[in-house]
């Protein structure tokens, strides 16, 4: 199946390395030295710092500098791993590495300090963006990949690994002492692990959020906003934005992405989430067409009558357009519509804006959705598997990811002391909402096919948005779909590509948590 056209919400920020480097110009000059010319390790990772890597602009603005770090340096990989132990072994390899065609060259920039601290040559594979899913596959079929080493959108894990297509990463993570504690269990469960075994590192780490403006919100509210009490529930949300289309010309009440294929999947999923909504029983059939998933339908469609013009055609692109310029009173989307919105180069609502914890919904759960995201493998082909886990294992330690987050370029950190730090707090307004909903994340299981199946859910639930079916209809009609999708990718025959019981810790992780408002 062609997947061209798949927008990574990274696509828009150019300004900053896809591969998590600040485009900043750097003292190894993208060259690797010479195996007995390379520099002290720490010459090195000093220069990985908040002032060599996070916009001056930035910097000024929140006054960020390299006396109040956003991570935790005992628990930074790079800071802690023996790269005199890593040259010993490995200086003198190449790590073939596959990068969209477009982040080629800040891809290069972005590792050149892996290349002084490791002594690995790092030789960047470029893809066409539009189709790397489909060059990737077929490489991976051929048994004879041209890189090692790749990232790639999170629910493809299950299309890459089920197949034998990844490397096993355990023993190397043990080896070079990852810390996988860092990570929240949603992100290493569901972007690390397929069944029970390591085949990922998280890289982009997502969570679906609720924003809003608070000048309109508290003009609503009559005071001040509380970010757990005063929209404590999705009925609250559907009240407060049919008011909040009233508040002033040109702003619609919420912001929706409700577009075919998998923007309606996943506004559908945040808010069926809420009402206890899983995807698959058990023995992997399809029951989100019951009632939570009805629940969630109902609610969707009662935002979408106060939502923005044109919602039924909007995406990522459209919403973030939406909320950054002013357009929106509240809005549904990622948790960088908190940070970015923070950012004057990006946002006309600085200031003005608030991220806060899930709605709730009565008789169901909080639940806040991990969505898309990002995750790095290696390809069970590759001629330096080593090197390359060592090379994902530096472009996703915490302080790059920290920093990335510090840039507000929409690559987003997934580890505890970086969200839970109160330095990063301060410069990322949703950090300790959302470091706080990871530990009751809802997130779908990684399945062969599941593109296709977010596609087809999703199509259907826009021809409910649009009138065109009930939500019934739109349900059951996706149910049939995805149960065909899954019997073509090899479920219901005796032996699922994919372990239930594996895969259900990750499916919710909040289970018997106390609330953390």
């Amino acid at each position: 199946m062609a997947f061209t056209g798949r927008l990574s919400r990274r696509s828009f920020m150019r300004g900053s390395s896809a591969l998590g480097v600040a485009s900043c110009g750097s003292v190894w000059g993208g060259k690797l030295l010479a195996a007995t010319d390379l520099p002290d390790p720490q010459s090195v990772l000093d220069q990985i710092s908040i002032s060599q890597y996070v916009r001056e602009d930035y910097r000024k603005l929140y006054n960020m500098s390299d006396d109040k770090p956003i991570w935790d340096s005992s628990k930074d990989w790079i800071r802690t791993v023996d790269w005199d132990a890593v040259r010993a072994q490995l200086a003198g390899t190449t790590v073939r590495f596959a990068v969209g065609a477009a982040d080629a060259e800040s891809a290069a920039e972005g590792l050149a300090p892996f290349e002084a601290l490791s002594g690995i040559k790092v030789e960047l594979v470029p893809i066409p963006d539009d189709s790397f899913y489909d060059k990737a596959l077929a490489e991976f079929i051929s048994g004879n990949a041209s890189f090692d080493a790749l990232q790639f959108f999170s629910p493809w894990l299950g299309d890459f690994a089920a197949p034998g297509f990844l490397h096993p990463l355990q023993e190397f993570a043990d080896k070079w002492k990852l810390p996988l504690d860092d990570f929240y269990d949603t992100y290493r469960l569901n972007y690390g692990y397929f069944n029970g075994q390591m085949y990922g590192i998280p890289f982009d780490c997502d969570i679906q959020m609720v924003h809003l403006r608070k000048g309109y919100v508290e003009k609503v509210l009559g005071g001040p906003i509380d970010k757990a009490n005063s929209v404590p529930t999705y009925d609250e949300l559907i009240r407060l934005s049919g008011e909040l289309n009233k508040v002033e010309p040109g702003v619609s009440g919420i912001g929706i992405m409700a577009a075919p294929g998998f923007w309606s999947t996943y506004t559908w999923e945040h808010i069926s989430a809420q009402a206890g909504m899983m995807l698959f029983d058990e023995n992997w059939e399809p029951i989100f067409n019951g009632d939570a998933g009805m629940k969630g339908m109902e609610i969707l469609l009662a935002l979408s009558k106060n939502a923005n013009e044109g919602m039924a055609g909007a995406g990522w692109p459209e919403n973030r357009a939406a909320w950054l310029g002013g357009q929106v009173a509240t809005n549904i989307s990622w948790q960088d519509s908190g940070t970015q919105a923070m950012r004057p180069d990006q946002s006309q609502i600085v200031g003005d804006f608030v991220t806060i914890y899930e709605p709730r919904i009565a008789g169901g759960r909080f639940a806040p959705p991990n969505v898309a995201g990002s995750t790095s493998c290696v390809a069970a082909s590759a001629q330096n598997p080593e090197g390359a886990f060592l090379m994902l294992a530096f472009l996703t330690t915490s302080s790059i990811m920290a920093m990335n987050e510090a840039n507000a370029n929409g690559v987003a950190p997934g580890y505890k002391s970086v969200l839970q730090n109160p330095n990063l707090q301060e410069v990322s307004q949703p950090a300790k909402v959302w470091g706080d909903s990871l530990e009751h994340a809802w997130c779908s299981p990684r399945l062969p096919g599941a593109f296709p199946i977010e596609q087809a859910i999703g199509n259907e639930i826009n021809r409910a948005v649009v009138g065109q079916i009930s939500a019934k209809e739109a349900l059951d009609n996706a149910a049939a779909a995805v149960k065909s999708i899954m019997e073509s990718n090899g479920f219901y025959q005796g032996n699922d590509p994919v372990n239930y019981a594996e895969t259900a810790p990750g499916l919710y992780v909040g289970e018997g948590k106390a609330l953390p408002f």
